[in-house]
């Protein structure tokens, strides 16, 4: 969870304790769950006291090593994954991106609420093969970077493409934008 601010995160409580529980559930320590997913084990350490940030990919990384999806990690662990509604990045003040719902897809399917104030940006890792994104603009414009090119979207605007590629979101413009994500995988 990329937290610019430094402001304390529910999220983050809710990563640290579900870390927690799956890792101890699959039996691993935290040396053995660093190893398969990549991360150090100070990582570990502090995403399971709630003190780590970490990237959205480095979550996805760390639910494929548990067996268990990126939703599962982030949600509170009664939430239903029909209404999750979890702050999951902040970028500068007004900047943000919510886990907003989750149904079943091959593996899973998540759908976003995204807000970028003037001159924010959001640097994605390339995701696994065979994921895809859905992008809806709703206010404002944004520039979806690429490695196929750039591409500019304004309100009413969308956007379908594979993400297992490096990709960026920026906001060019003077106004803050929002638009709607869905991640399918």
């Amino acid at each position: 969870m990329h937290m610019q601010t430094g402001e304390p995160s529910q999220v983050l409580i809710h990563v640290g304790a579900n870390v927690h529980r799956f890792r101890t559930a699959a039996n691993l320590s935290q040396v053995a769950l660093a190893n398969r997913a990549g991360v150090s084990r100070r990582t570990i350490i502090k995403l399971e006291s709630g003190e780590a940030n970490i990237s959205l990919t480095g979550l996805d990384h760390l639910a494929d090593a548990l067996g268990v999806t990126f939703v599962d990690l982030v949600a509170a662990p009664a939430a239903a994954h029909a209404d999750i509604r979890e702050l999951a990045w902040r970028g500068r003040p007004g900047s943000s991106a919510v886990l907003l719902a989750s149904v079943p897809a091959a593996k899973d399917a998540q759908l976003w609420a995204w807000v970028l104030e003037p001159g924010d940006r959001y640097d994605a890792e390339p995701d696994p093969e065979g994921w895809s994104e859905l992008l809806m603009v709703s206010e404002g414009s944004i520039r979806v970077e690429q490695e196929r090119g750039d591409v500019v979207l304004t309100a009413g605007e969308h956007l379908a493409f594979g993400t297992a590629q490096h990709y960026s979101y920026v906001n060019d413009g003077d106004g803050r934008a929002r638009f709607t994500r869905v991640v399918v995988s």
